[in-house]
């Protein structure tokens, strides 16, 4: 990857609906030569996927809570099960399976506290395998960056 590859990934970041056109124009690059190159670092894999950034409050996710988890029983095959059940959850917007004393960090996205009620009924109670869970309320974000610094 070089210095235009890079330029490109970044311009793609902050907004992936410039025009091929754009693009070019904004790199030094003729059409044909931008489009080659993000084809190219789409094929490699370094452009996982383009989508668009909603606003969590005005698509109805008012609320964003982090969850650590400590599991009862551990292993591959426990964790691999408590992550399944996790990723099948509409409001999980993010599940990590982490080093340390926790478990399972999970970010949801949340329409109420009713749907984090009946959440934890599904996540974290009888048969999930959860020893422990702590929830925190995000009450003010400082900083949500989707870009990977290049």
């Amino acid at each position: 990857m070089d210095r235009l590859d890079r330029k490109l990934l970044n311009l793609l970041q902050r907004d992936a609906s410039r025009t091929n056109v754009a693009l070019s124009e904004e790199v030094g690059l003729s059409p044909s030569s931008c489009l080659r190159r993000v084809r190219r670092l789409s094929r490699s894999g370094i452009i996982e996927r383009i989508v668009a950034i909603l606003d969590p409050a005005r698509a109805g996710r008012v609320l964003k809570a982090l969850v650590t988890v400590e599991l009862k029983l551990h292993g591959e095959q426990h964790m691999r099960r408590f992550l399944d059940l996790a990723v099948a959850e509409e409001a999980v917007a993010q599940a990590y399976a982490v080093t340390g004393e926790i478990d399972v960090v999970l970010v949801l996205r949340l329409r109420d506290m009713e749907e984090f009620d009946g959440l934890c009924d599904r996540l974290f109670r009888d048969r999930t395998n959860v020893a422990r869970f702590f929830t925190m309320m995000v009450i003010r974000t400082a900083k949500d960056e989707t870009a990977i610094p290049l």
